[in-house]
């Protein structure tokens, strides 16, 4: 019994324990019943249980409570396995941690650099297929040009060629367009143009319609260019006063080329009011009787242009623009000679020549009229000081041929050297470089 007894009281003291300690745990948070309630030990716990449950969504935050029961994020960098996901690298533990697949996989990625594919097979089964488009044929097609798109188009294209010359980069450049009916205008554009540039240009024009009749053009679109000439020549003549000769040269020319009709002189007699118009048809007409009896060449008729012509014949015109000048000492027109050449990068000849001249003539007067005219030049830019330098440094060189015919020629070359450089036409360093006995 006294066993029994001492059994019953430590159950009864290990009852009143478990119950204590029930009373004092709740939902797996010890509290002191004193301080603390129940309500805010439920709240602690269930902020708890988000967390634990958070946790495995975003590890790397570093979430944890405080005192107070607010949520504290710590600044941790992430390690969410989302990003590992983007890492194109094998997991499996081989290779040299190179992207997968060379870097052909991926979202967004088409396939490995250097990757040719094939055309591509249609799917009759798909519910877009259309049999009768396999059979279509598709084409670029060109717009005809109007009035306005046709003068900003071709005209770039004739102005390029009047600087590169290729005719053939022209016809290859007007076939890409559709002319339409503005075909037949070709050439009276290029003709306007011409009739503002240079002899040269005029030249380029007179072969290019000759090479683009047959291919581009044909004959019907040249003469019906060469009628509303005719018929513009009124208003051409307002900004060309010499429009008429010049259309009429350029109309005797396309004869003699055979683009042009025989015939077409002839269809205007009697039937002509304007008098530009008369001016052009006499001045072609007078032209082909000239080739018939005096074998004058129509095909040589504008000349060659700039650096085209030979160079004994651009020497023997510099030699003539240089007696002309001595003989009637008119610089301004020397001046517009001297650009018609249109050799700038021939202009050391002309002062090689000028200077020969001066040495050859043994006179004050040949040397000072030179020396204005060399001096006329320098200032309106016309020849270039590395020009000047060229022409100068080639009489220094030549200096012992040029004294045996001229025994004299090095103390009149430092003479006329000195007077240059005193006018400012040469540097002190050109001046130094002359030569003495």
């Amino acid at each position: 019994s006294v066993f029994a007894s001492q059994r019953n009281i430590n159950v009864n003291i290990s009852d009143n324990t478990f119950t204590g300690n029930v009373n004092n745990e709740i939902n797996g948070n010890w509290i002191s019943a004193p301080t603390g309630s129940i309500h805010e030990a439920r709240l602690k716990a269930k902020v708890k249980r988000r967390l634990r449950k958070n946790s495995s969504k975003d590890s790397g935050r570093g979430d944890s409570l405080s005192d107070n029961g607010d949520v504290v994020r710590s600044v941790v960098p992430p390690t969410s396995p989302k990003g590992k996901l983007l890492n194109r690298r094998s997991k499996m533990g081989k290779g040299r941690g190179l992207p997968k697949k060379g870097g052909a996989g991926g979202k967004g990625v088409w396939g490995s650099p250097g990757e040719v594919y094939g055309e591509d097979e249609v799917d009759v089964k798909d519910p877009n297929y259309d049999a009768e488009q396999e059979n279509c044929v598709y084409e670029t097609v060109v717009l005809p040009l109007d009035d306005e798109t046709f003068e900003k188009t071709v005209t770039p294209i004739v102005q390029e060629y009047f600087e590169h010359g290729d005719a053939n980069e022209v016809a290859e450049l007007l076939a890409e367009l559709n002319l339409g009916s503005m075909r037949g205008d070709v050439p009276m554009l290029a003709v306007s143009l011409a009739l503002e540039a240079k002899a040269s240009h005029r030249e380029l024009t007179s072969r290019l319609l000759s090479e683009l009749c047959g291919c581009v053009l044909t004959a019907d679109d040249v003469e019906a260019s060469f009628h509303k000439l005719l018929k513009e020549l009124p208003d051409l003549v307002l900004d060309t006063p010499g429009a008429p000769q010049m259309l009429g040269q350029f109309i005797a020319r396309a004869v003699a080329d055979n683009i042009l009709p025989k015939s077409f002189i002839d269809g205007y007699k009697g039937r002509v009011d304007c008098e530009y118009a008369r001016a052009a048809l006499d001045r072609a007409a007078v032209l082909l009787r000239m080739s018939r009896w005096t074998g004058l060449r129509i095909d040589s008729l504008w000349g060659s242009g700039g650096g085209q012509r030979p160079v004994n014949q651009l020497i023997k015109e510099v030699n003539l623009l240089l007696k002309e000048f001595l003989l009637s000492g008119d610089t301004v027109e020397a001046e517009r000679c001297l650009r018609e050449l249109e050799v700038p990068h021939f202009h050391h000849e002309f002062v090689y020549e000028a200077v020969i001249m001066v040495l050859e003539s043994k006179g004050d007067r040949t040397l000072q009229m030179i020396l204005q005219l060399l001096k006329s030049l320098c200032a309106s830019t016309v020849i270039t000081v590395d020009q000047l330098r060229r022409g100068f440094e080639r009489v220094y060189l030549d200096m012992a041929d040029l004294s045996i015919d001229v025994p004299c020629a090095y103390s009149l070359l430092e003479q006329f050297v000195e007077q240059s450089f005193n006018a400012g036409v040469i540097d002190k360093k050109l001046r130094d470089l002359c030569p003495c006995r």
